[in-house]
């Protein structure tokens, strides 16, 4: 079983957009590029302009390789097909980890988000998120509020059985 994006960091961001990927997210890009080798650098795709996102994201090539898949099976020259594969594909950008251990965001990127000294990594699994630290903040509290409305009843894990069991 492959490795996830698991975790929260804040970095750094230089005045060129250069940023710290944590440690063990480069460990997962390594992963999951299949042309990585090692002393290599592995590549990576940033997804953004998401509607309604206020963050990145974050593939390995392999799990973009997935995201790709689940879009090709839809009907070839159907509405939903084409709209994610022009969201995609034109708002998303390849990558590179360097020799340091970081990727440049590029300043239209960072300007997106509001990124400017800082910025917060999220694991989510399968990918990773770039955040403004407050905007992250704010994400986080509106998940804490929908938390707080569950019980045991309607505790978070229980959605985990519904998707087990296909419901």
């Amino acid at each position: 079983m492959a490795r996830r994006f698991r975790g929260e960091s804040v970095h750094k961001v230089d005045g060129k957009g250069r940023v710290s990927i944590p440690a063990p997210f480069r460990r997962v890009l390594e992963e999951g590029d299949p042309d990585w080798v090692a002393g290599a650098q592995p590549n990576l795709v940033i997804v953004y302009g998401l509607p309604g996102s206020k963050c990145l994201e974050g593939y390995s090539m392999r799990s973009i390789e997935e995201v790709d898949d689940m879009v090709s099976a839809l009907p070839r020259f159907s509405k939903d097909r084409v709209a994610l594969e022009r969201i995609l594909n034109t708002q998303s950008i390849y990558a590179q980890v360097d020799e340091n251990g970081r990727m440049v965001l590029p300043q239209k990127l960072r300007q997106m988000i509001g990124v400017t000294a800082e910025a917060t990594f999220a694991g989510m699994g399968d990918k990773f998120q770039i955040w403004e630290p407050s905007a992250y903040a704010a994400d986080m509290a509106g998940l804490g509020a929908w938390l707080e409305g569950q019980d045991e009843a309607n505790s978070p894990f229980a959605l985990l059985d519904k998707a087990r069991l296909g419901g």
